[in-house]
């Protein structure tokens, strides 16, 4: 008999220890049992921007108290990869999810789980077509490109036709800029003419092949706005390749290293940067307050400046540039 209480016993201990060893069960809030997680799925890493959105929101994280995940897809055109990213922020059971949409209408059913389980979740850089977002962290874009359209007008003397290098036509982001540089083109300099916007994906090879197709078919080409960091390269290439420097008017939108080193020396006119530190660190900032009950505006803006050879280093515009 006191054997078997003996093995008995063993047995019992012997399967607490091997309960207590494995893998243990997701915290409330997706963190460690200590701090709530937020997960944020951003459109991609490949440019400057996203790592620095990431560091603005690591260090608001840090100030909050937090844990923070950052992941986003290889490029910026990979919608799908940016769907299972979002399915499995999901599947973490976050405090939060901040998301930048790559398609503002593809999270649809992935917003609606999320809504089902009561996660808040904050937009940012893109809106979508939705209104489960309970705000959005963003550049008003369309001012920031009808301000570049603005700078555009002056560099060509209001002559001539200019074409667009615009990075979507799905993403939120990519419809505005395209669309508040076509109004202030139309306000600031009406009888210029606007060739139709072309798409490339902010591939700056695209890009390049893009701008080199419109010098081609219009001699009479005075400049080339660039929506976004690979756009505005991808042009500024294009138009190196064709000997074309220094007769077209470029004008970008970032401020990357690659930007910010050609607008330096002269190679491109200028560009509107974004505060993408600020951007981060407001998505983290929004995401507390909500998960906290706390009301929020719907649009938090996160401004833009123009920045060109005369500003480049004036402390304000320093401080928002990400190369």
């Amino acid at each position: 008999m006191r054997k078997t209480l003996a093995v008995l016993a063993a047995l019992a201990l012997a399967a607490s220890l091997t309960a207590c060893s494995g893998t243990p069960s997701p915290a409330p809030g997706g963190g460690d049992g200590t701090k709530p997680l937020i997960s944020i799925v951003s459109k991609g890493f490949q440019h400057q921007f996203w790592q620095a959105v990431k560091a603005g929101a690591e260090q608001k994280a840090r100030e909050l108290g937090v844990d923070m995940e950052f992941v986003g897809p290889a490029s910026e055109s990979e919608v799908e990869a940016q769907m299972t990213m979002l399915d499995n922020a999901l599947s973490k059971k976050p405090a939060a999810i901040g998301f930048a949409a790559l398609d503002s209408r593809a999270a649809a059913a992935t917003l609606q789980k999320i809504k089902d389980a009561k996660i808040p979740v904050i937009a940012f850089d893109s809106g979508v077509d939705s209104d489960i977002p309970l705000a959005t962290a963003a550049t008003d874009n369309k001012a920031a490109a009808k301000e570049a359209a603005k700078h555009m007008c002056q560099l060509i003397d209001n002559a001539g036709k200019v074409g667009l290098v615009v990075h979507d036509q799905v993403s939120k982001s990519g419809t505005d800029r395209r669309d508040g540089f076509l109004a202030g083109m139309k306000e600031y300099c009406p009888s210029v003419t606007v060739l139709e916007p072309q798409y490339g994906g902010g591939d700056q090879a695209k890009s390049a092949d893009i701008a080199k197709s419109l010098m081609a078919a219009n001699p009479d080409l005075t400049g080339i706005f660039g929506s976004n960091e690979g756009s505005a390269i991808g042009a500024l290439k294009g138009v190196q390749e064709a000997n074309m420097a220094g007769k077209i008017a470029l004008v970008g939108f970032d401020s990357g290293k690659a930007q910010t080193d050609a607008i330096r020396s002269g190679a491109m006119d200028g560009a509107i940067t974004q505060d993408p530190v600020g951007m981060g660190a407001a998505v983290v900032d929004a995401a507390v307050k909500a998960m906290n009950g706390q009301s929020l505006p719907g649009f938090i803006d996160t401004g833009f400046y123009w920045y060109d050879k005369t500003n480049i280093s004036d402390p304000t515009i320093a401080a928002v540039l990400y190369d």
